[in-house]
């Protein structure tokens, strides 16, 4: 903190600056009032940035957050929102002492995309009564509230709420393609509220904030009704680390020679949550948007996440009642501006063009994302991703049946060869065998026609669970049954645990059956032929080479 503390402040106020109306507007958005936004800034964004585990992140109200607490709110209230918050906080500290920050890094980038795509579509959504100028309809599902707040607009139209909002978004967006390093979200909330209150605009505002942060307290906790808030504590928790470890490896991408710490981000995020709801604050989480402006700011330490803590705290105290005459339509423009930015139109269509699978993945979590809930919707991005990416690596594995070794000299007549080959096939098994590609193992297997002897090849074989191996085992049952002999080359330790705890390889090490390498099978295999009086070679064309290429 001591390397750069000028650069430091100076993106600190930036953030400040930038985090001023998104604070307010995600308080208002969660049902709990622009001073729950501000109190949640101050107080998560401060103790996030001491005890987290980036130098570069900001935390505080988000958005996404705020699309959570919205039904908690409806029916729990505003007490239950803060138990949440506490509970949330215990379950981030549990996470960071068990060390699940470092299971981030599995999440698939589809899923990442389609939930960023939902939480824009929820946060535009959520704006639509506040923009319009007409008070948020009741109901839990964001779609059909703003469908209600469109009916109460077209009976009872607020064209100056829509002109207030559209023009700071508007500002928004235009600006930020003209002058990036402007916070022309502060510049449009200043601007929005001169005018509305120079010529006496008929619009809603924040209205009266305290002069302060509220002493701590615990008197929201009604230990009655924790059991019933443990499943919404479990949803946030999980949308603050998950947004969180985001938006930490996307400032670690942003600036070269920072890293992270995962487990101790969740335990800072945990300690943010845990103090936030006893001064009146919502749960928080890191912000990806406040984060890139801290980095693009020039920030280097922690000093700079604190510096914005420290500036809206001199705001909540200073400028109270100018805050409390900023139209909420205002807000709405900014959170709409912050809805559109945060679709990244290029990266969407480079992810739907990839693949099916990845295409498939982000519509599915995007979807689920805007009409159920955002932890449902990455537990089935992440259960689409896997059922995809499992499909795919059991394509990869292949049965193929292969010519049989025979010496170099090439001592074996042609006649000698297609008799051996009539009798004797030897099959090589490559990839993953397990539950996804097993099935069609066994079919593929159990087809062979005409052959006295099967060599399984097993060398190549890079994963095997149970299912694999009962397959494997169900396949040497039933050539038996028909007659054929089955022998095995080339196994793996690795293989070893799951075919011996189920018993694959014991009729194969009854009859001894079981091989080091492939020759050496191949060589049992002519014994066995010969000895039954189905093959006679001449001792001169039996020679088989003693290394074995490959499995």
């Amino acid at each position: 903190m001591r390397r750069q503390p000028r650069r430091d402040l100076l993106a600190g106020l930036t953030v400040a600056i930038v985090a001023l109306p998104l604070a307010l507007g995600f308080g208002v958005s969660s049902g709990l009032g622009a001073e729950a936004g501000l109190a949640t800034a101050v107080v998560a964004g401060a103790v996030a940035a001491v005890f987290g585990g980036s130098n570069l992140q900001v935390s505080g109200p988000t958005g996404a957050m705020t699309v959570v607490l919205v039904p908690i709110v409806a029916r729990y209230g505003p007490g239950g929102v803060l138990t949440v918050g506490l509970m949330a906080g215990l379950i981030l500290i549990a996470l960071a002492v068990a060390k699940a920050g470092r299971y981030m890094k599995y999440v698939p980038a589809p899923v990442v995309e389609g939930f960023t795509l939902g939480i824009a579509c929820v946060i535009g959504l959520q704006q639509v009564p506040a923009a319009l100028g007409v008070a948020t309809p009741r109901g839990e599902k964001v779609l059909v509230v703003a469908w209600r707040a469109v009916e109460e607009f077209a009976a009872h139209p607020n064209w100056t709420a829509v002109g207030l909002s559209a023009g700071v978004a508007t500002l928004m967006l235009a600006g930020a393609r003209w002058r990036p390093t402007v916070p022309f979200s502060i510049v449009g909330v200043i601007a929005a509220t001169l005018a509305a209150q120079a010529a006496h605009f008929d619009v809603a505002r924040i209205g009266h904030l305290p002069a302060g942060l509220p002493a701590p307290s615990l008197g929201f906790l009604d230990l009655s009704t924790v059991s019933s808030l443990l499943g919404p504590a479990i949803a946030v928790a999980a949308l603050a680390a998950l947004e969180s470890l985001l938006s930490a490896t996307v400032a670690d991408g942003m600036t070269v020679g920072q890293k992270h710490n995962p487990d101790r981000e969740l335990f800072g995020q945990g300690l943010a949550n845990l103090a936030a709801p006893l001064f009146g604050g919502v749960p928080a989480t890191a912000a990806i948007a406040r984060t890139a402006v801290n980095v693009r700011s020039g920030a280097g330490s922690r000093l700079a996440a604190l510096t914005h803590a420290v500036v809206l705290a001199a705001i909540v105290f200073a400028a109270a009642p100018l805050v409390a005459r900023i139209p909420l339509a205002a807000l709405a423009g900014v959170l709409l501006a912050t809805a559109i930015r945060m679709i990244e139109v290029g990266s969407l269509r480079a992810m739907v063009r990839a693949t099916r699978g990845d295409a498939l993945v982000l519509i599915l979590t995007a979807l689920a994302t805007l009409a159920l809930d955002l932890v449902y919707a990455v537990v089935l991005g992440l259960v689409v991703a896997a059922v995809v990416a499992l499909r795919a690596v059991a394509q990869h594995a292949r049965l193929d049946r292969v010519p049989l070794e025979h010496d170099p000299a090439g001592d074996h007549s042609v006649e000698e060869h297609e008799l051996l080959a009539e009798h004797i096939v030897a099959y090589r098994i490559e990839g993953p065998l397990f539950f996804a590609a097993a099935h069609r193992f066994l079919l593929e297997l159990t087809d062979v026609a005409d052959v006295r002897v099967v060599i399984l090849r097993l060398s190549r074989i890079t994963a095997m669970d149970a299912t694999g191996a009962l397959v494997l085992k169900d396949a040497v049952h039933k050539l038996s049954r028909r007659g054929i002999t089955v022998m095995a080359s080339g196994i793996q330790a690795g293989q070893r645990q799951a075919l011996d705890a189920l018993g694959v390889l014991d009729p194969l090490y009854a009859n001894g059956g079981v091989f080091s390498t492939t020759p050496e099978a191949i060589r049992a295999a002519r014994t066995h032929l010969q000895r039954t009086g189905v093959l006679v070679i001449p001792a001169e064309a039996a020679k088989i080479p003693t290394e074995e290429p490959a499995g």
